[in-house]
């Protein structure tokens, strides 16, 4: 079976064992495709605002974080999404903790601050690996101070960028 960019996302989301009314962090806006689905999830349409989630999705590149914007925008979830322009390996401090955090990048390691922002009984789920190599999805569930780590296969992901993301020159 040939994996595409639909399928990844549905695995993701999935993994995340995303509700209505969780407050999310993505990592990696894109094109802001990603973070609608999600916001679809935990703020669906038919639902009641006092109901709804949020999504936060961080993009690195500032045309990009302009591109999901409008992109958001256009199909309405503007209401349940923000997109910040920034450095996503630092995650998004203002608004944490966060009940899911999905990182749509491969870091090299899962970043402290991504665990210090998720909520206890909270869930991540982040590509780890090596650029241009295999890389691990894995699913993160916070118990305490710590996190349980659930390998849930290879993928390949573009790289993850920032403070603890990978040295690219």
């Amino acid at each position: 079976m040939r994996l595409t960019g639909r399928n990844m996302v549905s695995i993701m989301n999935e993994a995340l064992k995303l509700e209505k009314g969780l407050k999310v962090l993505e990592i990696g806006s894109g094109c802001g495709w990603h973070a609608s689905t999600i916001a679809e999830i935990v703020a669906p349409s038919d639902a009641h605002k006092e109901e709804w989630g949020h999504v936060y999705t961080v993009e690195i590149l500032p045309e990009l974080a302009e591109f999901a914007r409008r992109n958001i925008k256009r199909a309405g979830y503007d209401e349940r999404v923000t997109v910040i322009c920034g450095d996503g390996s630092k995650g998004y401090p203002p608004q944490a903790p966060y009940d899911r955090i999905s990182v749509t990048a491969a870091a090299p390691y899962v970043p402290p601050p991504l665990k210090e922002q998720l909520k206890p009984g909270g869930i991540m789920v982040i590509p780890v690996g090596t650029v241009g190599f295999y890389q691990t999805l894995l699913r993160l569930t916070k118990v305490d101070d710590k996190c349980l780590e659930e390998d849930l296969g290879g993928v390949a992901f573009v790289p993850l960028v920032g403070k603890h993301g990978h040295k690219i020159y």
